[in-house]
């Protein structure tokens, strides 16, 4: 997309984080999974139109250790809970008093730490999420940090090989990412309750990697449950993901 701008900015603690945008109108900033950037996310197959066309501003931020945001490698730059940290720091630095949020994966753990800690968007969207990959984030941290330690060993039929590769397409800086794994915790059951707000769970119709995307809509008060087709990683490539983003951000 020719009218994507990037911006930069300096986080609290100086790293330099990247945010890209485009269209015009309510805000809505959405976060993307693990290894990945908000281009392979939102711009590249085209969520980012759908939803600049339904009359949105759409800011997407590479998160730290991620695409063109900066990359450190000193463990005081990962502290607990840093990339909730990291939006709401974004949102003030916007000047953002009435705006949506939303993520896919990684992103959507981190709307739902976001919001649990006080954060108040108007809707928010929770995409590729599970109730139970939300409860049990640990297991996730350490099948992928498992992936980082045998990155250059493992097989291909390795369970953790396409993560591996996935790596490797995106040029992840393995430092990076491993110190911002070990900055997850489980999620506590009672961020969920802060979802008062309209809430899209959209979740592709074989992607179970995060647990049910069913029981978690079911968890959330005014949620509302959303299948499109796909994995965990062909759901977020297919027209229909973005779309449900865009109707949802659109109903009155």
């Amino acid at each position: 997309m020719s009218d994507i701008t990037t911006h930069h900015w300096a986080a609290s603690d100086g790293v330099d984080l990247v945010w890209h945008e485009t269209g015009a109108g309510r805000p809505v900033i959405l976060l993307h999974g693990l290894f990945s950037d908000a281009n392979m996310n939102w711009i590249k197959f085209g969520h980012a139109a759908r939803i600049a066309a339904g009359g949105r501003r759409v800011i997407m931020p590479d998160l730290r250790a991620h695409g063109a945001s900066g990359r450190p490698h000193g463990a005081e730059h990962y502290p607990r809970g840093v990339l909730a940290r990291d939006a709401r720091e974004l949102v003030a630095h916007l000047g953002l008093a009435d705006f949506d949020l939303g993520g896919f994966s990684l992103g959507a753990r981190t709307t739902v730490e976001a919001v649990g800690e006080g954060m108040r968007p108007g809707k928010a969207v929770l995409g590729g999420a599970g109730l139970e990959g939300l409860r049990n984030w640990q297991r996730r941290k350490t099948f992928f940090l498992e992936a980082i330690a045998g990155f250059d060993t493992l097989p291909r039929g390795d369970p953790h090989w396409l993560s591996i590769q996935f790596m490797k397409s995106q040029k992840i800086d393995r430092t990076a990412a491993a110190l911002l794994l070990e900055s997850f915790e489980d999620a506590f059951e009672g961020w969920l309750q802060a979802f008062t707000m309209p809430t899209l769970v959209v979740c592709g119709s074989e992607d179970d990697d995060n647990g049910s995307a069913e029981e978690l809509a079911a968890a959330i008060p005014s949620a509302t449950f959303v299948e499109v087709p796909g994995t965990h990683m062909s759901s977020v490539t297919k027209s229909e993901f973005g779309q449900a983003i865009a109707d949802f951000l659109t109903e009155e």
